[in-house]
């Protein structure tokens, strides 16, 4: 349950009220694809970088350990130790990604495993079936992820069907949560709004998809090569139309600079593999701007990564030690700059919700968007 404790604007303060904890928002979650952050950083770990929520993939869980591993292991929570609330993709995405892969009908999406080649069928109700044998807090709905661009009259038809596996997963879970061997039987249901970049596709589909009375609803289909410009444009659109008493999630986004253009149009809630991703590859956010520890500039630089930063990480190690570290190809080099980056993600987002409890958050955005966005 979603309630909305202040407004600036069109930004929101808000509490997403869960089975396994409340979510302060805006928030950003913490992309554990396979059930673990890449840069081997523990659930442990999360809960000290000031995670709220884990997001993980159905697909590749589906294709390794297996969602039946899972479920006999306990669910998600237990198999990984996270006792905050998990989002689970649907898989859609990376099936769709599978473009020389896979072939859609009207029940689903047969396509080969990335792995070993093995066919596979995924429509909705397989979907939902493996996320809640996860046992996930939040099931994400199975939809088509189009190209971008797509033509609109594909778009159309794409749209068409996604309400319409909407509807099958909506009737799917709630078979599975009334069943007694189902490990979450509170698991809720996302919509994911679809339409490329047109805006008519995007306001229509967002009507019939509020209709269901879900308990979210997600933005899905943008940050894939579109201008950020038209993302936001994109948002601006859809927004009005979205349900006020629903929490809202923008699907892969992303820089912090998106993040607060996002924000600022009504959005509570994010995911992105971005920060653990460039931290692994020497890129890192700081308060003064964007650093690449592989410089050699950084070879004696005995400071820590962000001299105003608490995390763990800039409390002990030195620019020139972490460098050493990379460059030397020590596994350490990746779990410390993962940190760091997640960190940074983390108290973003309080940072942003301090802002608009304080009723500063404009001036905030204005001073802080072209800083992150800045390489020094």
């Amino acid at each position: 349950m979603y309630k909305l404790l202040k407004q600036e604007g069109t930004a929101r303060r808000g509490e997403f009220v869960t089975n396994r904890g409340t979510v302060q928002t805006p928030a950003f979650m913490n992309v554990a694809t396979c059930g673990a952050i890449k840069g081997a950083v523990s659930a442990e770990d999360l809960k000290d970088l000031g995670c709220q929520v884990m997001l993980s993939n159905t697909y590749h869980l589906h294709i390794r350990p297996g969602d039946e591993v899972v479920r006999d292991c306990g669910g998600l929570h237990k198999f990984s130790t996270w006792d905050g609330p998990i989002l689970t993709d649907s898989g859609g995405f990376q099936v769709f990604s599978l473009s020389s892969l896979r072939k859609i009908e009207e029940e689903g999406v047969t396509f080969a495993s990335h792995v070993d080649g093995k066919r596979i069928f995924m429509g909705p109700e397989e979907s939902m079936r493996i996320q809640s044998n996860l046992g996930s807090t939040i099931a994400m709905a199975f939809d088509e992820c189009v190209e971008n661009p797509a033509q609109y009259s594909y778009s159309k038809q794409s749209c068409e069907r996604t309400t319409r596996w909407l509807k099958r997963c909506k009737d799917e879970m709630n078979r599975l949560n009334s069943l007694e061997n189902t490990i979450n039987k509170e698991q809720m249901l996302f919509g994911i709004n679809q339409g490329c970049t047109y805006n008519d596709l995007r306001i229509n589909h967002m009507k019939e998809i509020a209709e269901l009375d879900l308990s979210g609803y997600a933005i899905g289909g943008l940050a894939v090569g579109e201008p950020a410009e038209v993302m936001y444009d994109v948002i601006e659109h859809v927004e009005p139309f979205m349900p006020k008493e629903k929490i809202r999630y923008l699907m892969g986004v992303g820089t912090p600079a998106n993040i607060l253009n996002a924000v600022e149009r009504g959005v509570d809630l994010f995911d992105c593999v971005m920060p653990s991703r460039n931290a692994r590859h020497g890129h890192l956010f700081t308060s003064e701007g964007i650093i690449n520890i592989n410089n050699k500039k950084y070879e004696y630089d005995m400071r820590p990564i962000d001299e105003n930063c608490g995390c763990p990480v800039c409390q002990r190690y030195s620019r020139a030690y972490i460098r050493h570290l990379l460059k030397s190809q020590e596994m350490l080099s990746q779990r410390l700059l993962v940190m760091h980056n997640l960190w940074f993600y983390n108290h973003l987002m309080e940072d942003i919700r301090n802002a608009l409890d304080n009723g500063n958050f404009a001036q905030f955005k204005k001073e802080k968007e072209e800083i992150y966005s800045r390489r020094i």
